[in-house]
């Protein structure tokens, strides 16, 4: 699936299932939780700590809720996220080419 396509099919099932996007600020609160939830998989799968009983190890899960979220502000916020993340790969390319190879710690 294509980005702009993803963008797409999450407004449709917004405006089919959930009514209405929730407001910016609330959406940003929700992304917060949802990589806060991502960290705490992540702790237990490759972290020290372990999953407590009623806890799952939904890995993928949770990175799609993160996903989603974030797909819901740029939506809302008119960001084509296509477009902006082709922007970022050149912006990173033209800051980052030689740095990270030239890095002796990597």
């Amino acid at each position: 699936m294509e980005i702009r396509e993803l963008q797409t099919k999450v407004d449709e099932w917004i405006r089919e299932y959930g009514v209405r996007y929730f407001n910016e600020l609330t959406n940003m609160a929700i992304l917060t939780e949802e990589v806060g939830e991502l960290a705490r998989v992540m702790a237990r799968r490759y972290g020290e700590q372990s999953f407590k009983a009623e806890e799952k190890d939904n890995l993928s899960d949770e990175m799609a809720d993160v996903l989603w979220v974030l797909v819901c502000l740029a939506n809302q916020t008119g960001v084509d996220l296509e477009k902006a993340i082709e922007l970022n790969f050149k912006k990173k390319t033209s800051r980052d080419k030689e740095r990270h190879i030239a890095n002796d710690k990597l």
